[in-house]
């Protein structure tokens, strides 16, 4: 009896990972069908983001898509900065580390923004710094 007391949080834990794995492999899956129309799109558990051409998409991960897709065009956009713990950085020396990471679209008609969170810094920089090279064409 104690051996079953002892393996029942066990076994409860490894029903909850399977779970928490198959929600996370349905999402990828679901980001992957919806990354196809893009020339260039990148996943993580903040945000999808899709660029075709001029136009940028991005939307929050779920097992069954992305949801609150937002679509706006970079020849709308005035500049791109990386923002890291709420401050603006520069793109070409980013910090090692922060807690919050986005990339605020600024545009040139209003005073309106667009903040695009990620979990990684480099990859906010590689994206940021694309995308600057896609305005100034």
């Amino acid at each position: 009896m104690e051996r079953g007391l002892f393996w029942l949080p066990l076994l409860i834990i490894f029903f909850w990972l399977a779970w928490q794995g198959s929600q996370e492999f349905q999402k990828v899956e679901a980001y992957r069908i919806w990354a196809e129309q893009f020339d260039r799109a990148k996943y993580d558990i903040y945000a999808v983001l899709g660029q075709k051409d001029n136009t940028i998409t991005w939307g929050k991960p779920t097992s069954k898509g992305p949801i609150q897709v937002q679509t706006f065009s970079l020849l709308d956009v005035r500049d791109i900065q990386l923002v890291v713990n709420n401050e603006v950085v520069n793109l070409a020396a980013p910090p090692q580390k922060g807690r919050s990471i986005a990339l605020k679209f600024n545009f040139a008609e209003s005073a309106n923004s667009v903040l695009v969170p990620f979990t990684e810094i480099p990859l906010a920089t590689e994206w940021g710094k694309f995308l600057q090279g896609k305005l100034q064409k």
